[in-house]
């Protein structure tokens, strides 16, 4: 029997009016600011009233390295939300909002799958609430201020050679990485080397996902660095007198947005750095609220446990003040076998051998979390063609490492399919079994700290990186800012910057390219290996089979 899509599921939802799901919450309906029926931001003013309560567990979803044959990481955060409320807990949901970049891209969209899913599914993906383009403008008006400032005569003495601020689209669009900007004549202003980033890469996404207010907001605008002058003094964004506009244009978008899943209970959905690029977490003041709100918050952190789960832990709660009781690491059989050489088409086949070979990758994970002193158990996250034998090597696996393993079935069952996972965790998570502590303290320098990443998390043997970077660093630290985290960019796929090293690598190097500081933020981005700012389309993009049919309804989303 054919399953039905995403969509299509999504699309049979009974959804409940925006003010029921709130009242689920304690949020009255005059501080909820709808957008149609069945969504709305929370205000500003209700969220600051919270601040004296006490807060609820939460609970980190995380996974192996994405593989082709898929892992469900969203899909599991919003099954966990819905079995925790299904036995009894009083629980909300924290993910990220979607990026247009891989839904018209290649990894679709982000509002979980099959029934374990958030709704409205094609709002959510495509424009929800304009949050994204907000930030977009938002990014782009300092972007037309600097070249406006250095045309009407550049009073802050700026040189054009070393502007930093680029500009940013929610698309992926391989042809602007890099630019020449201003060219057309003096009317235009001064030429200079120029490009684009995608949205979710922009500091302005990270500046919102880690303010914990207005206030905060504007002043993390302001100490953006934009450029620097010929005597190598840095330019921000208060000096060109944009930060004050840019918190306009974001005010609406600071205030988290509100949907429910499938089966009714609250998802805050906000926010939306990459993590292969930028921190892969959710808006902080999402996550804080919700954890006044709620007995139990789960969130995510994107793609595997290397990128997401370790700027999750290492800048987002280092920033915010919160630490998870418990972490869930979701992995499927089909990604075990991937992992251990099976090639895509055959991974309906039963192969114990091969799960055996590629839960290395998991173990490596497990190890990993454990290191920050969080307890972790592992979803699998059910497929039809997984075998007794296959799950059974899992889970014996996983129990040869200390931990325990679960199998869910929330995809095809929903609540019902995750219920011993919702147990187990809120058990662990009541325990107060976690000593959480971050992997590197705020005054160790900051190459040390990019080396103990690599060392301690990826499991490479040296970082390179050539004396242009490494007295870069060094300036950083001299002008007072060597106590940032760092942020890693670098590829997704593996523990290792090569894509195509699949496993547990170890003897291997993390080559760093470029080095930026988002003062803003308050981090330092590593650029490693051929990672992209702004990724490119696939061959076939997904926006080849997206399209309106003769109702009017949306095909091809996913």
């Amino acid at each position: 029997m054919a399953h039905k899509s995403d969509i299509e599921i999504a699309r049979e939802a009974s959804k409940k009016p925006i003010q029921e799901i709130g009242a689920k919450l304690g949020i009255p309906s005059e501080s909820l600011l709808p957008y149609g029926h069945d969504k709305a931001k929370v205000s500003a003013d209700f969220i600051a009233a919270q601040k004296g309560k006490d807060d609820g567990k939460l609970i980190l979803v995380t996974a192996i390295n994405p593989t082709p044959a898929g892992e469900g990481k969203t899909t599991t955060t919003v099954g966990l939300g819905d079995g925790l409320n299904r036995i009894g807990r009083k629980a909300a949901i924290c993910i990220r909002e979607a990026s247009l970049g891989p839904c018209f891209g290649m990894k679709g969209g982000a509002a979980g799958g099959g029934y374990a899913q958030v709704v409205p599914m094609e709002d959510m993906n495509l424009h929800f609430t304009g949050d994204f383009h907000a930030i977009t403008s938002a990014h782009n008006l300092l972007s037309a201020m600097i070249d406006n400032h250095i045309y009407w005569g550049n009073a802050q003495d700026i040189d054009i050679r070393r502007v930093t601020w680029r500009r940013v689209m929610d698309m992926n669009d391989r042809a602007l990485r890099e630019i020449v900007a201003s060219l057309g004549g003096v009317a235009n202003g001064f030429p200079r080397e120029a490009g684009f980033d995608i949205t979710v890469a922009s500091e302005v996404m990270a500046i919102l996902c880690l303010a914990n207010d207005l206030e905060d907001l504007e002043k993390r605008l302001g100490d953006i660095i934009v450029a620097y002058r010929r005597d190598r003094s840095p330019v921000t964004c208060r000096d060109i007198k944009a930060d004050g506009a840019m918190a306009v244009l974001l005010k609406d978008a600071m205030q988290p947005n509100l949907v429910q899943t499938l089966e009714n209970n609250p998802a805050f959905v906000h926010g939306g750095p990459f993590a292969n690029i930028a921190h892969g977490c959710n808006s902080v003041v999402a996550t804080k609220t919700a954890l006044k709100l709620a007995d139990y918050v789960v969130t995510e952190a994107g793609f595997g446990a290397d990128l997401g789960a370790e700027k999750f832990m290492d800048i987002k709660c280092r920033k915010a003040g919160i630490a998870p009781d418990a972490v869930v690491i979701v992995a499927t059989v089909r990604a075990m076998k991937m992992n251990g050489g099976v090639k895509k088409e055959d991974l309906g086949i039963e192969d114990v051998e091969a799960v055996q070979r590629g839960c290395a990758n998991l173990g490596r994970h497990i190890e990993n979390v454990k290191s920050f002193g969080v307890p972790a158990v592992v979803a699998i996250n059910h497929f039809v063609t997984d075998t007794e034998a296959e799950i059974a090597a899992v889970k014996d696996y996983v129990a040869s490492l200390g931990s325990e393993a679960v199998l869910c079935k929330h995809w095809a069952l929903g609540s019902e399919g995750i219920a011993e996972l919702a147990e187990r965790i809120a058990e662990i998570a009541d325990s107060g079994m976690a000593q959480f502590s971050t992997l590197y303290p705020d005054d160790m320098p900051l190459f040390e700290k990019i080396e103990t990443i690599a060392k301690r998390i990826y499991r490479a043997d040296e970082v390179l990186a050539d004396k242009k970077i490494r007295d870069q660093l060094r300036q950083w630290e001299e002008a007072g800012f060597g106590d940032l985290p760092v942020c890693m960019a670098k590829t997704q796929y593996s523990f290792s910057t090569d894509p195509n090293l699949r496993g547990a690598p170890t003897g291997h190097s993390v080559p760093v390219r470029e080095v930026r500081l988002s003062a803003g933020a308050g981090f330092i981005v590593v650029i490693c290996g051929q990672i992209m700012t702004m990724p490119g389309l696939p061959r076939t993009p997904s926006a080849e089979a997206i399209h309106l049919n003769e109702q009017g309804l949306i095909e091809g989303l996913f």
